[in-house]
Order: C-alpha cells, then sequence, then structure tokens
C-alpha cells in the first residue's frame, strides 16, 4: 500500500486589484445610475380619478392617525394616483400607484404608505404641484 498522500493547501490568492477595481465601479454606478432611477418610476396620473374607489377614514376608527391619513388621502386622489408608493407594493401587490394603497387597508398597516401620503396632503395644500412633490418623496424614501 502506498503512503496517502496529504492535499497540499495553498495560501489564498490576493485578488487582483482590477477586480477590485470592477466591483467598485460597479457599486458606484448601482449607486447613482440605478437606484436613483427606481426613485423616478412615478406613474402618471390618470385622467378624471377620483376618491369613489378609495377606502373611507371611519373604516378605522379607534385608529386615529390612520383614519386621520385616509380621510386626507381622499381629499388628493390625483396626486396620489401619480406616486410611486416606495414600500415597493406596486412590485409585491400590483399597485399602480399610491393611491392603490388607500383603495384597500395596506396603508393603514404601512408606515411609508401613511407617511407619502401625509407628506403629498400637506405639500398640496401649501400649493406644492405634483413634480415638487414627487421629488420631497424621493427624497424622503427613496433607498439611499
Amino acid at each position: 500500500m502506498s503512503p496517502r498522500k496529504t492535499p497540499r493547501h495553498r495560501a489564498p490568492v490576493p485578488l487582483p486589484i482590477w477586480l477590485l477595481a470592477g466591483a467598485l465601479a460597479l457599486a458606484v454606478v448601482y449607486r447613482f445610475g440605478v437606484a436613483p432611477a427606481q426613485a423616478q418610476n412615478h406613474p402618471d396620473p390618470r385622467p378624471g380619478v377620483t376618491s369613489a374607489g378609495m377606502l373611507s377614514g371611519s373604516s378605522f376608527a379607534g385608529y386615529p392617525a390612520v383614519e386621520r391619513i385616509y380621510d386626507e388621502a381622499r381629499q388628493i386622489p390625483q396626486v396620489l394616483d401619480g406616486l410611486y408608493c416606495h414600500c415597493g407594493c406596486k412590485e409585491h401587490e400590483g399597485h399602480r400607484s399610491l393611491l392603490s394603497c388607500f383603495q384597500t387597508a395596506h396603508g393603514a398597516g404601512c408606515e411609508v404608505c401613511l407617511q407619502e401620503a401625509e407628506m403629498a396632503f400637506r405639500m398640496h395644500g401649501s400649493g406644492a404641484g405634483l413634480a415638487e412633490i414627487r421629488d420631497a418623496v424621493d427624497q424622503a424614501f427613496a433607498a439611499p
């Protein structure tokens, strides 16, 4: 019988500098190229959209903040229909816009939806247009 050979262990090979530089370049491109583009994924508001399909605040009696925000949202359906919801519900639940969140109880249980709608309501009431509201929502909620 021949003696068993033990496998030779090699010292770890350092990664070539070009590989590290490439990984860093990809991270920079993603951070400043891809991520901000996702924040600009706002839908065009549909003409004539109304609050007819939205839940009323009274559906959430006992939760005053939720009740108030749902009632505020019902006042600005055209604004909410032009906003991307940064909670990811478009990708996970097929929502068209932030308006969709307030046509169901989804918004009541989602802090992002509630805060976006509250911000939109406040800004709209101060005279801000949709473009300005979109910029503020992206600044506040888009992934860094």
